[in-house]
């Protein structure tokens, strides 16, 4: 597995992300592919209008839920974000 940095972190989020949420983010321990895989579920699950279904609770569950409430927040999308 490899080891996830904040570097990653910006180039899969864009470069909004602050320093703070990239090192939560590592921390939680998640690999690159599975940002990218939380990534991708948030804006597919944003486009559809849909939540998707439930996920099992563990790291990629709080990484998608940390990418939705930013969305919610105001932070992706219509803010100008690369998450559309």
């Amino acid at each position: 597995m490899a080891e996830l940095s904040e570097d990653d972190v910006v180039a899969i989020l864009g470069p909004r992300v602050s320093d703070a949420l990239a090192a939560e983010i590592v921390a939680i321990g998640v690999t690159k592919e599975e940002l990218q895989a939380a990534f991708d579920r948030v804006v597919k699950d944003r486009k559809a209008h849909n939540p998707g279904p439930p996920l099992e609770p563990g790291r990629f569950a709080r990484v998608v839920d940390i990418l939705s409430s930013l969305h919610e927040r105001g932070m992706f999308g219509e803010a100008g974000s690369t998450l559309e």
